[in-house]
């Protein structure tokens, strides 16, 4: 995966404890330590969105679909 770099513009504070994680190795410089920040972000995101959509689900229809599936014959089963 190729990488681009960008500018950005940051509080003080937000800085210096950056700058701290990366003297102390938690991470090897200012740059990793933002990229795995948004990439975290962007996964939270994503799980977020899932659950809303899986929240939208109807247990007893899911249930009720799985169950009729479970007593289909056999040889209506698809092949794998």
């Amino acid at each position: 995966m190729g990488t681009t770099k960008v500018a950005i513009t940051i509080d003080r504070e937000t800085l210096r404890r950056l700058d701290h994680l990366v003297r102390k190795r938690v991470f090897p410089n200012r740059s990793r330590a933002i990229q795995k920040a948004v990439e975290e972000k962007l996964s939270r995101l994503d799980r977020n969105a899932l659950a809303r959509e899986c929240a939208k689900l109807d247990p007893e229809h899911e249930k009720a679909m799985a169950e009729e599936s479970l007593y289909e014959e056999p040889g209506e089963w698809p092949e794998y």
